[in-house]
């Protein structure tokens, strides 16, 4: 009789061990198949999709932001940062501060109209500065930029891009046969691509992180704080 009831316990008794050795060991999970770019629930921790914490706009304002002082180095007892300002390049074109600008729209197509313009024109920069890492740096760092704001564009194809000669022509309006001219020229269109990328910085991020625009005459309805 015994024996009869410790067969089925004993069965028992090693099933549970084998179960849970099975629960102790590490559990392998098969990879699975994802689209190329597909980046749903993923991405680096803390990432934003606003234009305005662009990482290459951003990194170019930190890098920039040395430039007086890398500047001052270089020119002591030759020449003032403020001597910048006789050498600005008057066919840039203007940023978004500019009143005409209604649209997100057009203010992003200036964005890239104008960042266009400043890749080509630190092509002078580092005919000037060949060995400068901080040129090479910023030029990825407005190709991705130009990138992340077409994304966001609705209709990309209509920004207006500067033809082989009008390229030539812009580096050749800046040349000058005097090397303390060119450098500073060099130097003065740094100075004019950080004021571009500060200035319009905080007209994105204003247009990003509006409200609902409310049509004139209306009032928008209060909402009740809860105490």
């Amino acid at each position: 009789m015994p024996s009869k009831l410790y067969g089925p316990l004993l069965f028992a008794l090693m099933l549970a061990a084998q179960l849970l050795c099975a629960s102790a060991a590490p559990v392998e999970i098969e990879p699975t198949d994802s689209p190329a770019g597909d980046t749903s629930g993923g991405g680096e921790e803390g990432s934003s999709d606003l234009l305005s914490e662009s990482q290459p706009w951003n990194s170019m304002l930190k890098v920039l932001g040395n430039h007086e002082k890398e500047f001052v180095e270089e020119f002591k007892g030759q020449a003032e940062y403020h001597m910048l300002d006789n050498y600005k390049i008057s066919s840039l074109p203007a940023d978004c501060r500019d009143k005409s600008i209604l649209s997100k729209e057009a203010c992003l197509r200036r964005l890239v109209e104008g960042l266009q313009t400043y890749l080509v024109l630190l092509k002078h920069v580092e005919k000037e500065y060949p060995s400068s890492l901080h040129v090479s740096q910023m030029k990825i760092s407005i190709g991705q930029l130009i990138g992340e704001i077409k994304a966001k564009m609705r209709n990309p194809g209509q920004v207006t891009v500067l033809t082989s000669s009008q390229e030539e022509q812009l580096l050749k309006d800046i040349d000058s046969p005097n090397s303390f001219h060119r450098k500073m020229t060099a130097h003065s269109i740094l100075l004019q691509l950080r004021n571009f990328l500060r200035d319009s910085l905080p007209v994105v991020r204003k247009r990003e992180r509006a409200r609902v625009v409310w049509p004139a005459g209306l009032m928008q309805p209060s909402i009740p704080i809860s105490r």
